[in-house]
C-alpha cells in the first residue's frame, strides 16, 4: 500500500486532492495536515511514501516544511501542490528538496502521474514549469538571473518567524511555537529587520506578501 500525506489549509482541496488520489488502486491518504508545522510532525510519525504540501499554509509554508520534512524524514518524497508559479519560487522548491511541482490547475490531469513518477525516483514538474527550468537554463535573461540568483538572506529559523511575525502571532506566542524564549524571538526579529532592510512591521508584512511567505 501506497501511503500519501496530504497538506493543505482549505478543507474542500484535501477533500478533492484524497478523492482523487485514493481512486488509484493500492493508494491510500494516510493523513491530512491542515498547516505546514502539522505536516512536519505528522510526516515524522507516520513516515509516508509522498508528501503532497500547498505553498502558502499557516505557522510554516510549503517550503520551509519541505527543509524539515527532507532533514528529518529523508524517505519521504515532496511534492509541491500550488497555484503559484515563478521562476525564483521554482529554484526555491528544487533547493528546498522536493522533486515535485504540480499547478493546482493542473490537478486533475497531472498529480497521478506526479506521485507515479515521484514513487520510482523520477522528479516531476508541470509541463509549463519544465518549461521555464529549460528556458532560464537555455535562454538566461536579465530577469532570469535575477530569479535564479542569491536567495532570501534570511536562515530557516529566521523565516519561520517572519511568517509567524506577519500572520500577527505575538513574541511569546512565536516561542511558545518554537521552543524558543521571547527574548531569542526579539533577537531575530531585530536581525531579520535588519537583513531585509524594513523598519515597520506593515514593512514587514508586504515583504512576507511580496516573497510569497504568507497570501494577502
Amino acid at each position: 500500500m501506497i501511503r500519501i500525506l496530504l497538506a493543505d489549509d482549505h478543507d474542500i482541496v484535501r477533500q478533492g486532492l484524497r478523492a482523487l488520489l485514493e481512486s488509484h488502486e493500492g493508494w491510500q491518504v494516510c493523513g491530512e495536515a491542515r498547516n505546514g508545522r502539522e505536516a512536519v510532525e505528522m510526516v515524522a510519525q507516520m513516515e509516508p511514501d509522498i508528501a503532497v504540501l500547498d505553498l502558502t499554509m499557516p505557522e510554516l509554508n510549503g517550503l520551509a516544511a519541505t527543509r524539515h520534512i527532507r532533514e528529518q524524514t529523508p524517505a519521504t518524497e515532496v511534492l509541491i501542490f500550488t497555484m503559484h508559479e515563478s521562476d525564483r519560487l521554482i529554484r526555491e522548491v528544487l533547493a528546498a528538496g522536493a522533486r515535485g511541482y504540480v499547478l493546482k490547475s493542473d490537478a486533475a490531469e497531472h498529480l497521478v502521474s506526479a506521485v507515479e513518477s515521484l514513487l520510482i525516483g523520477r522528479p516531476f514538474f508541470t509541463s509549463s514549469v519544465s518549461e521555464r527550468l529549460i528556458d532560464a537554463f537555455l535562454k538566461p535573461t536579465d530577469q532570469s538571473a535575477a530569479d535564479f540568483g542569491p536567495e532570501t538572506p534570511l536562515t530557516n529559523r529566521e523565516g519561520e518567524i517572519v511568517q509567524l511575525l506577519a500572520e500577527g502571532k505575538s513574541n511569546k506566542e512565536i516561542a511558545a511555537l518554537l521552543s524558543i524564549s521571547a527574548k531569542t524571538v526579539e533577537t531575530h526579529r531585530s536581525s531579520i529587520m535588519r537583513k531585509i532592510g524594513v523598519r515597520s512591521f506593515a514593512e514587514l508584512v508586504r515583504y512576507a506578501i511580496r516573497n510569497q511567505i504568507i497570501e494577502p
